[in-house]
């Protein structure tokens, strides 16, 4: 790490990205003390989230300096944006970064830059076969840890990786700090976060709408 005291973190937007992914880790990072974030993208145009939120970068590709983490996260616009050469080569010369991370299907894009090859990684559930077809041994817990390769599951784990990063940086007690700032204390008013704990058929009604917005960029409807 260039500054054990001052990491400099690099976090990856584009358009239709979730801005939970991003926004997240965002909110933890920014209040551990020391840190310097960048907002990266090709230029710096406002981004238009697939929730329609607009979110200014501030560094592209070409004048981001030396990172110590990197993290990048999914969204309903990432078929359009995960083939493309000039993202895919951004992620290619980060490859000596120490934290190597992402959210939700954000991991798509470390795979197929090769940054996860030999390692185990975490994407939103819909997307695990998807992750699986690139060689990525994939794993189904909320924060996949391996080496330097730090991987969350679906959006909301978003905030459960940073902290575990957080962490990892500064230690647990101000990883601890930081949750009961944010008073992250989950209670969710349903226990359907996962496919294991939802109704068969809401998991099949979900996958459909992923399926058919995600994986093969068409328009579908939740009703």
């Amino acid at each position: 790490m260039s500054d054990p005291k001052n990491p400099v973190i690099g976090l990856v937007i584009y358009p239709g990205m979730t801005a939970l992914d991003i926004v997240g880790p965002q909110q933890v990072f920014s209040g551990l003390p020391g840190v310097k974030i960048h907002r990266i993208w090709k230029n710096l145009d406002a981004i238009a989230t697939d929730d329609g939120m607009r979110i200014l970068p501030d560094t592209t590709f070409a004048d981001c300096p030396p990172l110590d983490l990197i993290c990048v996260g999914g969204g309903m616009g990432q078929p359009a944006v995960v083939n493309d050469d000039e993202v895919i080569d951004f992620f290619r010369q980060q490859s000596n970064v120490k934290f190597i991370t992402s959210v939700c299907g954000g991991s798509e894009f470390l795979a197929k830059a090769g940054l996860l090859e030999g390692y185990r990684a975490a994407t939103h559930w819909a997307a695990r076969a998807r992750l699986a077809e690139l060689g990525v041994e994939v794993g189904t817990e909320r924060v996949v840890i391996d080496r330097n390769r730090y991987t969350g599951g679906g959006v909301t784990a978003g905030i459960d990786f940073a902290l575990t990063v957080a962490a990892e940086l500064y230690g647990e007690e101000t990883a601890k700090i930081t949750q009961l700032m944010l008073e992250y204390d989950p209670a969710p008013p349903f226990d359907a976060g996962s496919p294991e704990k939802a109704e068969p058929e809401l998991v099949n009604k979900v996958m459909a709408y992923v399926t058919q917005n995600l994986f093969q960029d068409k328009e579908a409807s939740l009703s």
